[in-house]
């Protein structure tokens, strides 16, 4: 299945781009309990090797509640990408409120080692209406 990336952001040269879909069969909304997967596609449109260090979220739920997140890579890797390179990884996030949303930033450091930060874009969280 091909991913529909509906989020993009560019941080000097590296493009994220997000595809989030709603799991209700991972949802118990009676138990006040929805779940969201979330692709992922991290393209370098530079001219140099960069390699994803740490990771930055915020995730907020409808209640304004927010989480953040903070890590080594994603999901257990620190990939390295070189120019024209991309990597994908899936994920998910579970919230307490049927509405919410997510972004953040990854750490990249350059060739000399040089560390600089990739915005992740902020894309909702919503679960569908449901029929009483």
């Amino acid at each position: 299945m091909k991913a529909l990336f509906q989020h993009t952001a560019i941080t000097q040269g590296v493009a994220v781009r997000v595809a989030v879909s709603f799991l209700p069969e991972q949802s118990q909304p009676d138990a006040g309990k929805w779940f969201w997967v979330y692709h992922i596609r991290i393209e370098n449109h530079s001219h140099e090797t960069l390699q994803l260090m740490t990771r930055h979220w915020r995730i907020t739920d409808a209640g304004g509640r927010v989480g953040l997140v903070d890590g080594d890579g994603v999901v257990g890797e620190q990939p390295l990408l070189k120019p024209g390179e991309s990597h994908d990884y899936v994920s998910g996030c579970p919230l307490d409120t049927a509405h919410g949303s997510m972004e953040g930033f990854y750490t990249f450091h350059r060739e000399n080692g040089e560390p600089f930060e990739v915005r992740i874009p902020f894309f909702p969280l919503a679960a569908p209406a449901t029929a009483d």
